[in-house]
């Protein structure tokens, strides 16, 4: 079997120009699935990780729950705590300044807005983005000695040079990035491990061959004219659905990521869209055939390693990919649902009531997502998935996470996107029939964890749940199961993998009550 055991060691707060060693002895063998928004939050990747397994934060959005939270009163101190020790006091006290409300704002009262993402440069959204990716993996990698990764969308690009910097500062050993080609990203993480300027390119539409939009992160302006001694380089996987996309980024050195998490279209959230012209069943699904299956023997070949990734929630699925040749598994869904997930509790208790008497369904919507992507969305009522809770919700793009970018005439570059009103849409250029279906997944998504925003209309924002189609694993976990229950579940009768490691490092059994303080 392979080494997947991290080396064990206390590991206290981040300190800026504090190189830490290189984990030796491999990787972990079981990858928790970066999901949503703030669903993979600092608790459940904190839990992961003190098993010795890869616990990943969700990096999407931080800027709005960092926001969002510290206006609630942020009433356990756990940001406040987690800021002050960013290295760069001048960025917190702008944002406490701007954000903190000592008690919490009333009940429904609106949320302070964030800047929307943009291609023109925007201090205060660069330090409240930098800020929120650093206070959540700062949390997840307090007292252990655990591996911590951080999962980011490639498609939402305009975010990440300043969210990577931010995870960076607070010492993350991996970056996870989906949902596109992360072909700039290697080359990324290098500038900024050096805290020199970083760029990735934006996809705009309509702009001219030979144009090169970007968006990009000056970290001297964060930190002044002393520049602190380099950061730890994160490894990065590209999560991937195809072996071809796969060996596009292997064969180039300044391209090719550090591993590699191989995604089936059962897993939660995005899925690729089937290769060819697209079929959906009768179900109104899209149908994947045998050109979306990923050849593992081309992958393996690369020489890199790899995780499989949905449908692996199994001690028998994890055997069979460690035969396959991979590294281990990716498990999404499973972590989604556990006691230390960031979904609302209530939420989490109706999905598992749901799941566990066979009466949940969770659909792969060709539809819903403004991405174009299928995007997997679970039937809870009162949700946003009631399709007539979808029709009488006032449409608005209000954070704009998911906004594309797009010339307008004349040559300037404005933000569309196909859950905004279809009107303002259709202004831009496009035509209504791309807004059929379309749910703000940003307010949705942000809603799910507790954080929707209230309108002053009266209007409040409804959560939009997902998971992964494959929810055979639940009877096999106990009820209201923890993350620890579920490493025991994935890692049952395999020799050689770690369990825990606690906050001195050595080694602990699984404890099933042990969540975060």
């Amino acid at each position: 079997m392979n080494d997947v055991c991290p080396v064990p060691g206390e590991r206290g707060p981040a300190r800026i120009g504090t190189r830490t060693a290189e984990r030796p002895g491999g990787h972990p063998a079981v990858i928790q699935g970066g999901m949503g928004v703030g669903v993979s939050g600092w608790r459940l990747a904190r839990a992961v990780a003190r098993t010795g397994q890869l616990g990943v934060v969700s990096g999407v959005a931080l800027d709005v729950m960092l926001a969002r939270r510290l206006q609630q009163g942020d009433p356990d101190g756990h940001l406040r705590r987690a800021l002050a020790s960013f290295p760069f006091p001048d960025v917190v006290e702008r944002i406490l300044a701007r954000y903190y409300v000592a008690g919490g704002i009333g009940s429904g009262t609106p949320y302070k807005p964030v800047p929307r993402l943009g291609l023109r440069p925007h201090p205060g959204r660069t330090e409240l983005t930098v800020a929120g990716n650093y206070a959540e993996v700062f949390l997840a990698r307090e007292g252990h000695g655990g591996p911590i990764g951080v999962n980011y969308l490639e498609k939402i690009q305009m975010a990440t040079p300043a969210a990577a910097y931010g995870a960076m500062l607070a010492g993350v050993d991996y970056v996870l990035m989906g949902a596109g080609i992360p072909s700039e990203i290697p080359a990324l993480l290098d500038a900024l491990a050096e805290h020199r300027p970083a760029q990735v390119t934006v996809t705009v539409a309509g702009a001219d061959t030979g144009t090169r939009h970007t968006v990009e992160i000056h970290p001297h302006t964060l930190y002044g004219t002393a520049t602190p001694a380099p950061l730890t380089r994160p490894r990065l996987l590209a999560i991937v659905s195809s072996d071809v996309l796969a060996t596009y980024l292997a064969r180039r050195p300044e391209t090719r990521p550090d591993g590699f998490v191989l995604e089936g279209p059962v897993a939660g959230g995005h899925s690729a869209p089937p290769r060819g012209r697209l079929r959906l069943t009768a179900d109104g699904e899209p149908e994947y055939g045998p050109r979306d299956h990923i050849d593992l023997a081309k992958v393996a070949a690369l020489g890199l390693p790899f995780w499989l990734a949905g449908g692996y929630a199994g001690p028998r699925a994890l055997a069979d990919a460690l035969a396959a040749g991979a590294t281990g598994i990716q498990v999404g869904t499973a972590f989604a649902l556990c006691r230390e997930s960031g979904l609302d509790d209530k939420l989490r208790r109706t999905l598992l009531d749901a799941a566990t008497h066979g009466t949940l369904t969770v659909r792969n919507d060709p539809h819903a997502s403004p991405t174009g992507f299928p995007f997997k969305v679970a039937d809870i009522p009162g949700t946003m998935a009631d399709p007539a809770l979808r029709a009488a919700r006032p449409r608005l793009c209000d954070l704009g996470h998911l906004r594309t970018p797009y010339v307008k005439p004349g040559g300037a570059v404005g933000y569309r996107c196909p859950a905004e009103p279809v009107d303002t849409y259709t202004r831009k250029g496009r035509p209504a029939d791309e807004t059929v279906g379309r749910t703000c997944l940003c307010n949705g998504l942000v809603a799910a964890i507790g954080l929707g925003q209230h309108r002053p209309d009266g209007y409040a924002e409804r959560p939009l749940l997902t998971l992964g189609q494959d929810l055979a694993f639940l009877r096999d976990l106990p009820d209201d199961h923890t993350a620890a229950d579920v490493i025991a579940h994935l890692l049952g009768g395999q020799s050689g993998v770690c369990t825990d490691f606690g906050p001195s490092g050595g080694l602990q059994a699984l404890d099933p009550q042990d969540g975060p303080s």
